[in-house]
């Protein structure tokens, strides 16, 4: 990165960071901290969802999802529009109407105090490893340019989030976020428009659109039902319908935001205008990552994404194995770019033969270069056995460092920081709300004035921007797309937690200890029928749904049947 770079780094960074605490200086109790005095207008509501779920994951691991998946992964979505509309008309007015600062509040005027922990503890899990998560992306950024320590670039992203958290609370959040999605939206196109700009003068936007259709990365909607297929369009209309309508209705992250709007129909259209904007933003993300796909199609592509270990990787004793490695890549990447200008030559003379045979040949090749990228994570695992082996969430910001030009560079980086700085603060606003009132409060209840409860809540933010920063740590050893992995420890827990809302809401016989044991028994079965692998994970949302109501049912019969006795 050049000089230029740092400036555009920095000055929007700081301009980021300072506007949102200049907003909102003055937090004086806990309704200013954890709800923003719920002064917020709908489009103020609407873009804070959006930024809230639009992390850093999604910019840096969303387009290498689709450049090794294809864009498959936008039918996730697909569910998102009805959960809008669903929450809109259930969730929002109940809890607008209780005035709570938490969802889990309602629970134990429905069920009783135990139920309203159970339900917390498990977001608190759940969100705890996936805010970890969110802190090691942008992490990675830092580690790449610098050759820093993956430890003390976690602990200074999740330093820098914390700071403006605990100065400028939930408005402050807010605030930046409106400042992110529009420099991220403005960002990100300008990207793609570089990226058609240096495919080859003769390839256009839709020459690479067939290119990427031959290779199998337009897969855009697959109809076959296929419980064990991650993603197709049943398992985005009914298995995400599922997970979205649990996420934006039952995880605080989510519900912080909506509950900071003036009133219930200015939550609603935040709402449903994340629901209008969702599907386009996320479809326009995944098709940067084909046009890298197709940009390297026709330019040498790295063997491996991950040039700080492949740097450590030269310097050990597998570096001779690593460059034999690296000049068979180099042979099969030139010989895979003269067969993607054949294809090209085929598609624009309509060639049927002559393109089934180049996709053939081409075909051959990729999968040489995946064996060759194999091999390379395992000289890896053998050399530094506490490193990244997998370069998945490299691909985008290679591409970035690499390619695009300078001053921009830096911007985009900017970007990916600012997006996990605003996803990783609502996360430690949720966790600490969740934590000082569902459960600090809970179980000491003694009266406090409005400054102490202020100063206890700021330190639990503290402690759990620690926790964020030890998991954020260890997740480079999972090894897999992060935008996957917060999913799948989202659905571990989102269905059994929502099961537990909609029974409250709709089967007012059921009662708390009935609820508590089907809640406990089905949060069980879910994780082992993740490990067995019956499903594919986003199926775990209905299915712990509808786990927690039949086992809830069962155990109230039998509780009633004993007390009658």
């Amino acid at each position: 990165m050049t000089t230029l770079d740092w400036i555009f780094l920095c000055g929007t960074l700081g301009f980021i960071i300072f506007y949102g605490i200049f907003k909102n200086r003055s937090n004086k109790d806990l309704d200013g901290f954890f709800l923003g005095n719920k002064s917020l207008p709908w489009y103020h509501v609407g873009l804070s969802v959006m930024a809230t779920q639009a992390s850093a994951i999604t910019f840096l691991s969303a387009p290498g999802q689709a450049f090794t998946d294809g864009m498959r992964f936008v039918q996730f979505y697909f569910g998102l529009p009805l959960a809008m509309i669903v929450l809109s008309i259930t969730f929002i007015p109940i809890f607008h109407r209780l005035k709570v600062y938490t969802a889990y509040e309602y629970l134990e005027g429905r069920f009783d105090s135990k139920v309203r922990v159970f339900t917390a503890l498990l977001f608190l899990v759940q969100r705890g490893l996936s805010t970890g998560i969110s802190i090691y992306a942008p992490s990675i950024i830092l580690s790449t340019i610098f050759g820093w320590d993956i430890f003390w670039t976690n602990v200074l992203m999740g330093g820098l989030v914390l700071t403006y958290t605990l100065i400028g609370g939930t408005k402050a959040i807010s605030y930046t976020h409106i400042q992110q999605m529009l420099i991220v939206t403005c960002a990100m196109v300008f990207a793609g428009y570089m990226l058609v700009h240096l495919l080859p003068a003769d390839i256009g936007v839709v020459d690479a659109v067939k290119v990427a259709g031959k290779a199998g990365k337009v897969n855009i909607i697959d109809l076959e039902f296929n419980p064990q297929e991650k993603y197709n369009v049943w398992s985005g209309l009914l298995a995400g319908f599922f997970l979205q309508l649990s996420y934006f209705g039952t995880d605080q992250s989510q519900v912080g935001r909506y509950l900071t709007a003036k009133s219930i129909t200015q939550s609603r259209l935040g709402l449903l205008f994340n629901g209008l904007v969702k599907i386009p933003m996320q479809f326009g993300i995944l098709f940067i990552g084909v046009l890298v796909f197709v940009f390297y199609q026709f330019n040498s592509a790295p063997l491996f994404f991950n040039e700080v270990e492949t740097d450590k990787l030269l310097q050990s004793e597998y570096a001779v194995e690593y460059q034999s490695l690296q000049k068979e890549h180099e042979i099969n990447a030139s010989a895979k770019t003269a067969e993607m200008y054949r294809l090209h030559e085929a598609l624009e003379a309509n060639d049927e033969a002559g393109i089934e045979a180049s996709q053939s040949v081409i075909l051959g090749l990729e999968n040489k270069y995946k064996e060759l990228k194999s091999k390379v994570s395992g000289l890896i695992e053998k050399s530094n056995p506490g490193g990244d082996s997998g370069d998945v969430n490299y691909i985008f910001l290679r591409f970035i460092l690499d390619h695009l030009p300078h001053g921009f560079i830096g911007l985009l980086i900017a970007v990916i920081f600012s997006a996990s700085m605003g996803s990783v603060a609502s996360a430690y606003n949720a966790l600490a709300s969740t934590t000082m009132v569902d459960v600090f409060m809970k179980s000491d209840k003694r009266v406090r004035s409005k400054s102490s409860e202020l100063m206890i809540s700021k330190l639990i933010t503290v402690f759990w921007a620690v926790f964020c920063v030890v998991v954020a740590y260890y997740a480079n050893k999972l090894g897999s797309s992060m935008i996957e992995l917060v999913n799948v420890l989202g659905s571990w827990f989102y269905g059994i937690i929502l099961g537990i809302f909609l029974v409250a809401f709709y089967n007012k016989s059921i009662g708390p200890r009935a609820i508590l044991y089907s809640a406990i028994i089905s949060q069980i079965l879910i994780i082992v029928i993740w490990k067995v692998e019956l499903v594919a994970y986003l199926w775990l949302n209905p299915i712990g749904c509808a786990l927690v109501f039949g086992f809830a049912w069962f155990f109230q019969q039998f509780i009633r049947e004993k007390s009658e006795e």
